[in-house]
């Protein structure tokens, strides 16, 4: 189902999913404890990008995603760090696998958003292999992929109940 309207209501739907996936990420990076691995994250902020997915073109999520990265990081003082690339990295690998996902038949919501936080870490983990030139980081794969089912099934859940709402703009 995707969200009505163009021009101006349009604009409105987009600055309005980019203000909630902000919060999100803010609210995760300030108040929430760490999940016991490094670099792991409960990946709030994944649940307006798989909303857009739904609701919005590829094009249009892309734009939030890439908005949204960028702006948090201006917000945390982190833009074109380490954490910046990491964070741009795991957010492209995991709307790219979710976009796919949603497109083939017998993925429900709960499993796209496991697949894309699992994407999210692989990125990452690829990213930081290429930082630090050593392939031994990926001794953190088991753990992240423990973590990326938890989350991801919070996240899909979460999506799965908010998906039937529509804009009214």
């Amino acid at each position: 189902m995707r969200l009505p309207g163009n021009g101006v209501g349009k604009m409105v739907q987009l600055a309005m999913l980019l203000a909630l996936a902000l919060a999100l990420s803010l609210v995760e990076s300030v108040f929430l404890p760490p999940l016991g691995v490094p670099g792991a994250k409960w990946g709030l902020a994944n649940i307006v990008s798989l909303l857009a997915l739904l609701w919005l073109s590829l094009r249009e999520a892309a734009l939030l995603v890439g908005l949204r990265v960028v702006l948090t990081a201006i917000f945390t003082g982190t833009l074109f760090g380490l954490g910046f690339w990491l964070s741009a990295a795991g957010a492209a690998a995991a709307l790219l696998v979710m976009a796919v996902l949603l497109r083939l038949p017998g993925f429900g919501l709960l499993g796209i958003s496991i697949a894309g936080a699992a994407g999210h870490n692989l990125a990452q983990l690829g990213v930081y292999a290429l930082v630090v030139s050593s392939a031994g980081v990926f001794y953190l794969l088991p753990p992240l992929l423990a973590v990326s089912l938890l989350t991801g099934s919070l996240t899909g859940i979460i999506v799965n109940k908010l998906s039937h709402y529509k804009s009214k703009v």
